[in-house]
């Protein structure tokens, strides 16, 4: 069974590392862990000042939130001991694009990811990368959701 889990670090990416530690899987299961660095892009009047390694930076950046969600998830299966053969990459591009294609690339049998659990607006604003995952990938998709007080839901 190969099992390609996207993380950001956010809650709902440790409950997906979580649902694929708590479960058995059978003898020569892998796991791939990704992490997608997105940079989004926006479109600016040419006389609007950027300094020059503005986005050299902001790339930077992205890339270490990327590296530091997978080093998280990469260290709780370590630390749980588990059997399954685990392999990491941090992707550019667009989320929801990328975890489909990777899926589709490496031959998934599953993707696990976590949900934010946006609502309205904020839904509307950041859109859904699971529900467009769910949506287009061509294997079973599993999204995590967790309850936080912060989203009006009791923890």
């Amino acid at each position: 069974m190969k099992i390609l889990l996207a993380v950001d670090g956010s809650t709902g990416s440790d409950a997906a590392t979580q649902q694929i530690l708590s479960r058995p899987w059978p003898e020569g299961s892998e796991v791939k862990i990704i992490s997608v660095a997105e940079l989004l892009t926006t479109v600016t009047p040419e006389n609007f000042w950027v300094p020059a390694n503005y986005y050299l930076k902001l790339e930077q950046s992205l890339q270490e939130q990327a590296r530091t969600a997978i080093e998280r998830a990469e260290a709780r299966f370590k630390e749980a001991n588990s059997p399954l053969k685990v392999s990491t990459e941090i992707i550019n591009g667009v989320a929801k694009d990328v975890i489909v294609e990777e899926a589709e690339r490496w031959g998934a049998d599953m993707i696990v990811l976590g949900s934010h659990g946006y609502r309205g607006l904020k839904k509307l604003w950041y859109g859904s990368v699971s529900q467009a995952v769910a949506a287009h990938a061509h294997c079973s998709v599993e999204i995590v959701r967790t309850h936080t007080a912060e989203q009006g839901v009791a923890a």
